[in-house]
């Protein structure tokens, strides 16, 4: 139950933070916001490191799965930028929502005991993010919903391995200590990409605040996932966390006023219920 939890304290945060992405990127850049958020989610969680971190502790090997771990969710961070700048909300969700297929083949492999009903609380989870994705129209043209789709499949590959390797990490050592080299390796492997390519990555000065509230909300959202790690079924995190998208869309109803079809809340209500099944 806690790793569940954690996962929706996780989809709650990304959901906010996502919200915000739909705002800022497509005028910023991907780069630049990307980098932004990576940067200040940094600065956040080195002190809260220093103070109940452990690093005399840590294992190579925990340090290793660490930046494993950072490498793919710049890969994660650059897909989920890139699609949510190009595609909307309701195609580009349900697509990286589907990242916990990974991380239960994953749990799978390595021995978890996973029984039928784990999967068809999982499958009715992502069955309901891409009902509420689909069930409305969203005006983008082929185009963009082909390099939409590709950047989601990306972002969500990258999630899942990203969240394993995290956790992998989190069972050798603290999460707190962990977190420090697999934001520094993702902020590193961003901004290598974004040289190479020679896009913009400063952001406009009246931006920052909002970077800042985004990296907040990325690092504590990552640090809840991570953290499932020591507990039961830490696969159940990255399924929790996968909401994210139908927080965001909720939001979106609240406080941008895209209204939802009572059959697509019917569908909300589903999920999370679901959801909670995995918890017993």
């Amino acid at each position: 139950m806690a790793s569940l939890v954690l996962g929706l304290v996780a989809a709650f945060c990304w959901g906010v933070h996502d919200l915000l992405v739909r705002k800022v990127s497509a005028a910023e850049g991907t780069f630049a916001a990307l980098l932004s958020v990576l940067v200040f989610g940094t600065l956040f969680a080195v002190p809260l490191a220093l103070v109940w971190g452990a690093p005399v502790q840590v294992p190579p090997q925990a340090y290793l799965r660490a930046i494993i771990a950072g490498l793919f969710y710049a890969c994660a961070g650059i897909g989920l930028y890139k699609a949510f700048e190009i595609g909307p909300v309701r195609l580009v969700a349900p697509i990286i929502g589907a990242y916990p297929i990974l991380s239960m083949l994953w749990a799978t492999y390595l021995g978890s005991p996973l029984h039928a009903g784990h999967w068809a609380a999982v499958l009715v989870v992502i069955g309901g993010v891409a009902f509420i994705a689909v069930s409305s129209d969203d005006g983008a043209s082929q185009g963009q919903k082909r390099a939409a789709i590709s950047w989601s499949l990306m972002s969500g590959a990258g999630f899942a391995i990203a969240f394993a390797f995290s956790q992998s990490a989190t069972q050798l050592s603290d999460e707190w200590t962990v977190m420090i080299p697999l934001r520094v390796t993702a902020l590193a492997a961003t901004l290598a990409v974004a040289l190479m390519l020679r896009v913009r990555i400063w952001p406009r000065l009246g931006s920052l605040w909002i970077f800042a509230i985004m990296g907040a909300l990325d690092v504590t959202a990552l640090l809840a996932v991570s953290a499932a790690g020591g507990r039961a079924y830490p696969e159940f995190a990255a399924v929790g966390a996968s909401t994210f998208g139908l927080v965001t869309v909720v939001l979106a109803s609240i406080f941008l006023r895209e209204s939802l079809k009572w059959v697509q809340w019917g569908a909300v209500l589903a999920v999370f219920a679901a959801i909670g099944s995995l918890g017993l």
